[in-house]
Order: structure tokens, then C-alpha cells, then sequence
């Protein structure tokens, strides 16, 4: 190769790199900061959602004395002032179950919708319910636990809800069955309808799919099954979806992925009929889950997700494309003190920064906290 092509080449190359470096989105961080307003207690799985007005709803499982007890409730706290302060928590709904993982959002008809699932994994090897279990003996968890009289009580009590409020979160509805979870909850699409990707719980055959409903929420009904990429299983290792509409119409769904082939990988799958069939599921090359869609202003997808190996924390990426094709990693947080973090869902603001809230068990502690991320795209 004679010299003048060699410099050419390696120019070239060079130009490449910094081409790929000023395009790749970083993250500028104005602020983090604890918004948990009852630190003493495990605060886990929140969403936030910005209304047409631009207030800030979170909602979260709280009361918790830790990621596994009888004591979730949903609980949800308002700001007036773009995340600056947060109103004191308010409880939306106490079963007699453990009342985990909450979404939230506003529809098209301003109504709210809050979602969650109930869990008796407390009452297993280890933590309650045989002698010699931790907490066997402990009187609270004596009192939670005696509220089933019997096995089969406890277990009718499992299931998958949402509650709905039309007066701006005055007043809640009682549970309604959804048929399918995810930690962040359903979506609207642009034709009105409300779709709710996530996996069944507590069924014979847990399938992977979408639930819909054309009525602001007031009912679902099952609308399609996610297939199963080759040598994976989906009952067992497919969890924790959550979808959003691309500008194009695509709609963009990731999965939290627990199988051999790519275990803690995110996994992609795209409906373009609305949500009636769907690809399937594919890498995206993103190690971290779960994640959370949001459609930025400018039409751009933005993912954030949970970083459970270290740095522990929250990382994001951009798709410039409708979803076929992400940015490199953007890190959010790298502080945390172990996996037991994450779950971070993510608004845009009127000035067009964003507001990141996720759960993290901070260092010296037992207990869990919410955290929030003020940040811009750059």
C-alpha cells in the first residue's frame, strides 16, 4: 500500500470514529435525588407519568418492610413543579395480598390508570409459613398471613388489576382484571385503543401477549400472543414487557429475557397491525432490564433501563429510526450498591428535558428508596 493511501485510510478512519462519537446521544445530569418521602420503608417498581396539564403522577409498592413481605400496597405521590417537590404518599389500593409493581398513565380522557399484581412469595421456603422460616414467628407477618383462612383463600386473591380514577385521583375504582402484567402498565395508540402488553400470572400457561381495551379501561380482553423466539421458553423465561407507537405506526415491544440464550438481555419483538400479530422477538444487543418506551418530542424512541451488574444503576439509549436500530449506552446512574435497583420509566418535559424515576436499595440499609434523574439529552 503506498503512503498517500495509507493516509487517506487512516483519515478516513479516524473521521469515522468522531462521526460516530458526536452522534452517539450522551447525557447531561442536572440533578439526582431521593423523592421517597418514608425512606424507613422498601419502596420498589414505580412509574411515572406526565399528564396534559404537566403534572406528575408516581405511583410505586410501598409499605413494604422489604422486596419480599406480605405488606405492598400501592401508593402514589403528585408534583406540581416539574419533580422539584412531591406531595406526601397516598395509598390507592391495599388488598389483603402483597400489591407489587405499579404503572400508571393518563388516557386520551384524562382518566388515570394504575396497575399492579398480587404475590403470596412471601409464604415460601425460607421466609414465612414453616418452622424455621425467618419470619415465621414475627406477630406482623403472623397478622398479614391470618387475614386467608384457609390456602385456597389465599390464593383466589392472586391476580393481575388495575384501578381507574376519572376525577384526577381524588377517588379510585376497585381492582379490575386486566388479564396480563408488566411493571409500567398499558399504553394508548393513536387509534384510541389501550394496550397492555405484558405476560399472564397465576394461569396454567403464564402466555406472553397483549391485552386491549377500547373502552378508557373499564374492560379487557385478550388480543394476541408474542411468539417464541427458537429454544427459548416463554412461560418460564419472558417477563416484564412494555410497549410504545412509533411515528411510522410500528408498535415497539421489549421483553425482559431470562433464558440461556442471552439471559439479561432486552429482546425486541414489533406488531405493524396494531398489536394482532407480532415478529419474533430478537437481541437488540442490550444487556439490562426491564425497560420502559417513551416517545420523545422530536418522534426519537428513548429506552431506560435497569443496570444490574456493575456499575449498578440506570442506563438508556435512543432509536433514530422507529425502533430498528438503538444508540450506545447512556448512563443515567452508576452509583448503586447492588442489583436490587432499577426499573426506571422516564418524561419528557415542556422544555424538553426528562425526568427518570427508579427504586434503588441504597448502601447500609435494608429499605429501598425512590430516585429521581433530572437530565437532558445532548
Amino acid at each position: 500500500m503506498n503512503h498517500s493511501r495509507s493516509v487517506f485510510l487512516v483519515a478516513g478512519l479516524l473521521l469515522s470514529i468522531c462521526s460516530v462519537s458526536i452522534a452517539d446521544p450522551q447525557a447531561k445530569i442536572i440533578e439526582i435525588k431521593t423523592i421517597s418521602q418514608q425512606p424507613e420503608l422498601y419502596n420498589g417498581w414505580p412509574t411515572i407519568a406526565r399528564r396534559k396539564s404537566g403534572e406528575l403522577l408516581v405511583t410505586w409498592s410501598g409499605g413494604r418492610v422489604g422486596h419480599i413481605c406480605p405488606f405492598g400496597r400501592i401508593e402514589g405521590m403528585r408534583s406540581l413543579d416539574d419533580g422539584k417537590t412531591w406531595t406526601w404518599p397516598r395509598v390507592l389500593l391495599d388488598t389483603d395480598m402483597d400489591d407489587r409493581d405499579s404503572g400508571v398513565m393518563e388516557t386520551a380522557k384524562g382518566t388515570l390508570i394504575a396497575t399492579t399484581f398480587t404475590s403470596d412469595a412471601y409464604f415460601r421456603k425460607g421466609y414465612f409459613g414453616l418452622p424455621g422460616d425467618k419470619y415465621t414467628n414475627d406477630p406482623k407477618w403472623i397478622s398479614a398471613n391470618a387475614r386467608f383462612t384457609s390456602e385456597e383463600h389465599r390464593k383466589s386473591q392472586l391476580g393481575v388489576f388495575a384501578i381507574r380514577s376519572t376525577d384526577g385521583g381524588l377517588t379510585w375504582s376497585n381492582p379490575i382484571k386486566t388479564i396480563v402484567n408488566s411493571p409500567h402498565g398499558p399504553i394508548q395508540l393513536s387509534d384510541g385503543r389501550l394496550l397492555y402488553l405484558g405476560k399472564q400470572l397465576w394461569t396454567e400457561d403464564n402466555k406472553i401477549g397483549a391485552a386491549e381495551s377500547t373502552d378508557d379501561g373499564k374492560t379487557w380482553k385478550w388480543l394476541s400472543e408474542i411468539p417464541t423466539r427458537p429454544g427459548d421458553t416463554a412461560t418460564n423465561a419472558y417477563h416484564e414487557l412494555h410497549a410504545v407507537e412509533a411515528t411510522d405506526g410500528t408498535i415497539i415491544a421489549q421483553i425482559r429475557n431470562h433464558n440461556k440464550n442471552g439471559a439479561g438481555e432486552t429482546l425486541q419483538t414489533e406488531s405493524t397491525d396494531g398489536g394482532k400479530t407480532w415478529s419474533v422477538p430478537h437481541s437488540i444487543g442490550v444487556w439490562g432490564l426491564p425497560s420502559f418506551l417513551t416517545k420523545l418530542n422530536d418522534d426519537r424512541l428513548l429506552m431506560t433501563y435497569g443496570y444490574r451488574r456493575k456499575p449498578y444503576g440506570n442506563q438508556a439509549r435512543v432509536s433514530n429510526d422507529n425502533g430498528q436500530t438503538w444508540s450506545a449506552p447512556i448512563t443515567i446512574s452508576d452509583d448503586g450498591a447492588s442489583g436490587d435497583l432499577g426499573y426506571p420509566s422516564t418524561v419528557q418535559l415542556a422544555d424538553g428535558s426528562l425526568i427518570t424515576v427508579w427504586y434503588e436499595k441504597m448502601k447500609d440499609s435494608s429499605n429501598a428508596v425512590l430516585r429521581q434523574a433530572h437530565w437532558t439529552l445532548d
